[in-house]
């Protein structure tokens, strides 16, 4: 018994290195992208579609790695997407390198950019559904929530990180906070071939049926979950411009400004999990609903805001609203299924943020080359809906 809770608590502490490696990785990258794509002559909805094309990858990659980790074990599929991602991010960085040393033109780049990350992202899609999936084997339903919080708060801890590190990086070159993040991710799939053991398979799942996005114990959360990220990731994409063009700030102090409102709200996020859910003892669709409306009001402050300081507080009330969406949508979806679909619901939800990533950028940046305030009104107007939507809907844990 002792050797057992030895082995679990020893799993959970390397899920979460590595949930913390593959947030400073994610929050380095949008720090930076804005700037970088500015600074090899890419316009706001060019560099948009960079995100767009490699989200899109992820929500049609994510469940296929979901059920694949129920076949070939959680341990396998997550050393696929860490040491992915250390390799991908490398060869994404190169092009940008050739890009800032004039061997690429823009257009040319901008082709090799999609490719790289789109190949990337394949990858790296095995992360995050075999990571939950593997905390929601070793967690009971009840201790479900705070399972799936820790592993957010996690990579809230590398997102904290991530930009503070990444803008004093940043000072050496836009591009050297991508390269020391493919340093982390590497270190988090050595520590995972050491430290992580591997469980038993489920030896059902091969005569399970496809667990769909239309799902009747999911699908309000699926339609909550790709809402909810469209609408962060329209932010996450359009801050950065905000602020260079209402400050008027160069590519590196644009870096530094965003890489500190995203350690705020990273910041913000990372309390709420660790100081407040537990707390709570609420419902997972409980927790989404009290946290949209705190994101509007973020939204409503970024669409108004003038000063430096009014767009950091306003992240940091995002990443509030962030911190109790984000565990109650993977819990939701978590205690809907069977123990048997941990791996395919893992996926489906798994993919429910790329998908808001897909589209949330590519419209994020077009609404902004029309006005710079649209794009958070957009979100605001969505989340009102979003909100509604909730009410209609209670979850019910599966009773198997």
């Amino acid at each position: 018994m002792n050797d057992s809770h030895a082995a679990n608590a020893l799993a959970k502490r390397t899920l979460l290195l590595a949930s913390a490696a593959m947030g400073f990785a994610q929050t380095v990258l949008f720090a930076i992208l804005a700037p970088l794509g500015r600074e090899i002559g890419l316009v706001e909805v060019q560099i948009g579609a960079i995100i767009s094309a490699s989200s899109l990858t992820l929500f049609l990659v994510s469940p296929l790695w979901g059920r694949a980790s129920d076949v070939w074990g959680r341990r396998k599929i997550l050393l696929i997407g860490l040491f992915g991602y250390s390799v991908g991010t490398m060869l994404f960085a190169g092009v940008f390198q050739a890009a800032l040393l004039g061997y690429l033109i823009p257009l040319t780049a901008l082709v090799f950019l999609i490719i790289t990350r789109v190949a990337n992202a394949v990858v790296m899609a095995a992360v995050t559904p075999s990571a939950n999936a593997y905390m929601a084997d070793i967690t009971s339903v009840a201790d479900r929530i705070k399972g799936m919080g820790a592993i957010g708060a996690a990579g809230n801890i590398g997102s904290i990180l991530g930009p503070a590190v990444g803008g004093l990086l940043a000072g050496i070159s836009l591009l050297t906070p991508l390269y020391f993040s493919v340093l982390l991710t590497l270190a988090a799939a050595i520590l995972t071939v050491y430290a992580l053991p591997e469980i038993a398979k489920p030896k059902v799942i091969r005569k399970q049926a496809r667990l769909k996005y239309t799902d009747p114990r999911i699908f309000p959360l699926v339609v909550a979950g790709v809402f909810l990220f469209m609408g962060f990731a329209i932010v996450q994409q359009t801050i950065a411009f905000r602020f260079q063009d209402i400050l008027g700030l160069d590519g590196t102090q644009t870096a530094k400004i965003v890489g500190f409102s995203l350690m705020l709200s990273a910041a913000a996020a990372l309390f709420v999990q660790l100081i407040v859910i537990p707390r709570l003892h609420v419902r997972p669709f409980v927790l989404l609903r009290i946290s949209m409306p705190m994101m509007m009001i973020a939204f409503a402050m970024m669409a108004i805001g003038e000063t430096e300081l009014f767009f950091t507080l306003a992240m940091g009330i995002l990443g509030l609203g962030l911190g109790l969406a984000g565990p109650g949508f993977m819990a939701g979806a978590s205690v809907a299924v069977s123990s048997e679909e941990q791996g395919a619901v893992a996926g489906v939800a798994g993919s429910c943020p790329p998908l808001g990533f897909t589209v949330g950028p590519i419209l994020g940046t077009y609404l902004y080359s029309i006005d710079g305030a649209l794009p958070y009104w957009f979100a605001f107007v969505s989340y009102v809906v979003l909100f509604l939507f909730t009410l209609k809907f209670k979850d019910r844990p599966n009773p198997a």
